[in-house]
């Protein structure tokens, strides 16, 4: 038996051995074998595209500091065929791509604030919605400022906007489509909040968290069909959190862990490196993971998400510090976000449909 057994191993060890070698040094079977692939990772992603739910993918969950596992904040919803961006930070349109979805229907962008790590994908985005079909300028919603940021993407890739038409073509690349659209989203103290867009049943408010010394800095809530999705953009604990997201479906809150954070100081600081102070000066304008489960709590959200994750969590030790102390405020509906992670709220229903694509 044991040699019938090995001689089955045997043989399929020669026969793939000789199926590699056909692909190998044949160009007909690598062609083929390429085709296959290239079908495969061309298909897209329609199911965000139902109408009848409120959609949300993160597409970046990390911060500024490297994290080969995480982009940048950036988040995309889809609801009623209107599809907004929630930031967009480096890495974040490599996160859409490997997920195959959908961008060129792109409604707009909602920036919290300036921060570096929100805003440095924009032209990634712009210029692959262009690609998709965008045939007018981008539309870019933020606070006071957004014209200051959109002007200057303008400028700077405006060269390559120009090779992009002349080598493609007006037809495919709309001149009009290489265009942002600044739009001022003026929040006028912390007890108001602002509509941004309320078309086809898509509800876009606005309202101010806590993030000095930047001022202002926003929040955003959709709702759609009953369904809702509160960002808290980057914030300490803040009310407006528990104001403005009550009731949410799905709050998405930032969170830094402030004693991992003490730690890379002390080890920094131990080396003589300046970036000591960065840790020593960051915490105070971000929530704690323990505090955004208080202010979940406070808002009556179903379930928190955890995005902007500070610091990298490298294996499964590292979140289980990073969560000490929440189960304590919030025994359940608690979810560490990553990228892929795929949020389906169906019109009509509490359910909440966790997807993974990655």
């Amino acid at each position: 038996m044991k040699r019938v057994v090995a001689a089955g191993l045997a043989g399929v060890v020669v026969l793939a051995a000789i199926l590699w070698a056909v692909v190998w040094f044949s160009p007909s079977a690598q062609d083929a074998l390429m085709r296959r692939v290239v079908a495969a990772n061309i298909g897209g992603n329609e199911t965000v595209l139902n109408e009848d739910a409120l959609h949300v993918v993160l597409c970046g969950t990390g911060s500024p500091m490297p994290d080969p596992d995480r982009a940048q904040a950036c988040a995309i919803v889809y609801a009623g065929g209107k599809v907004f961006v929630v930031d967009s930070g480096l890495g974040g349109w490599d996160r859409l791509a490997r997920f195959q979805l959908p961008v060129g229907g792109l409604t707009g962008i909602l920036l919290t604030h300036f921060h570096s790590d929100h805003i440095s994908g924009i032209p990634d985005i712009a210029l692959n919605s262009w690609a998709s079909g965008r045939r007018e300028a981008l539309t870019v919603y933020g606070p006071p400022g957004v014209e200051t940021v959109v002007a200057g993407f303008d400028l700077a890739y405006s060269l390559d906007d120009g090779y992009r038409i002349a080598h493609h073509g007006p037809d495919f690349f709309a001149e009009e489509g290489a265009d942002y659209q600044p739009v001022v989203v003026d929040v006028p103290d912390r007890n108001t909040s602002v509509v941004v867009f309320d078309e086809g049943g898509v509800k876009v408010t606005a309202f101010r968290v806590s993030h000095e010394p930047v001022d202002p800095a926003y929040g955003y809530r959709i709702d759609y069909k009953g369904r809702s999705v509160v960002f808290s953009g980057d914030t300490k604990r803040d009310a407006n959190i528990a104001t403005f997201g009550k009731d949410a479906d799905v709050l998405i809150h930032e969170a830094l862990a402030a004693h991992m954070v003490g730690m890379l100081e002390e080890g920094l600081e131990h080396q003589g490196d300046r970036r000591a102070k960065v840790m020593h000066d960051i915490p105070d304008y971000h929530a704690t993971p323990v505090q955004a489960a208080e202010s979940a709590n406070e808002a009556g959200a179903k379930l928190l998400v955890y995005t902007h994750i500070v610091p990298r969590l490298p294996n499964a030790i590292a979140e289980r510090v990073f969560l000490r102390g929440v189960a304590d405020v919030r025994g359940e509906g608690v979810l560490l976000g990553y990228d892929g992670l795929y949020l389906e709220l169906p019109a009509g229903s509490e359910e909440i449909v966790e997807h993974d694509l990655r």
